[in-house]
């Protein structure tokens, strides 16, 4: 595997997982998040493996900063052929009549105009060349109700839903968009809140999953990054894939899903 990748959030967790392995498949790896010390740390990791890689940091909610954060890696690494959409964010936690309004929406910011600032950066770029792949990073919280997460759920269902119409778009472009999710994993987002008071009170469930040790390493979901920036499954553009289930099921199995429009959301 060749060319450039940009992970944004990639200064720890997933996204920092997904970067090593896109590097260690011989990518190139631009890594973007708020927090230099955290992308620094994440590129000597990969500099260290030998890999070639790239700090930049930026907020991906500003259009100045991702426009500035585009043209800074295709200056220094070259033309983007993978965009990772991974910075994402998860509070407030509770009843939404509660929650605090700002806050709320800063969630919706950063898990969707994030997504769509870096696209619209990013993607004349990949319709010119006729080629390139956008990973969003949505969850399976997108696809049905969770009370007291409603910021999160609400951002990430409308991640999923623009990963269909850029497909859509895209398609006579020779341009693959794939959302999923990477698998419960104990991130430093979960850790907040499985140690948040709000947490306790209103999702107790989900402490739960880390104690009974029915979480998910970063393994799985790196293995699905891999897979779909490999292009195996370009024919699935637009579905949504979630770990750990085996990626190479749903190409093995593409014909159906496309007549039966599966791995979409539709309303039954």
């Amino acid at each position: 595997m060749n060319g450039v990748a940009l992970v944004t959030g990639g200064g720890r967790g997933l996204g920092r997982a997904f970067a090593l392995g896109l590097a260690n498949a011989g990518m190139q790896v631009a890594v973007s998040a708020r927090t230099a010390g955290q992308i620094d740390e994440t590129v000597a990791l990969i500099r260290a493996e030998g890999g070639i890689a790239l700090a930049v940091q930026a907020d991906v909610t500003d259009q100045a900063a991702v426009t500035k954060m585009a043209a800074q890696v295709e200056a220094e690494l070259g033309p983007i052929d993978l965009l990772v959409n991974n910075a994402g964010a998860g509070p407030p936690f509770g009843p939404t009549w509660e929650a605090d309004a700002a806050d709320w929406w800063r969630t919706v910011e950063v898990n969707l105009k994030g997504p769509m600032l870096c696209c619209h950066a990013l993607l004349p770029g990949m319709i010119a060349r006729g080629r390139g792949r956008i990973i969003n990073v949505s969850s399976g919280a997108g696809t049905f109700s969770i009370p007291h997460m409603s910021a999160y759920v609400t951002s990430k269902c409308a991640l999923i839903r623009l990963t269909e119409v850029l497909a859509d778009e895209l398609r006579p472009h020779g341009v693959s968009v794939f959302a999923i999710q990477p698998g419960t994993v104990r991130t430093a987002m979960a850790e907040d809140l499985i140690g948040s008071e709000a947490g306790a009170r209103w999702m107790p469930w989900f402490r739960q999953i880390f104690d009974e040790g029915r979480d998910d390493s970063t393994q799985p979901g790196t293995d699905l990054v891999l897979y779909l920036a490999s292009g195996a499954a370009d024919s699935l553009s637009g579905r949504f894939f979630a770990a750990p289930s085996d990626p190479a099921d749903a190409a093995q199995n593409a014909e159906r899903i496309q007549q039966q429009n599966l791995r979409l959301l539709r309303m039954r």
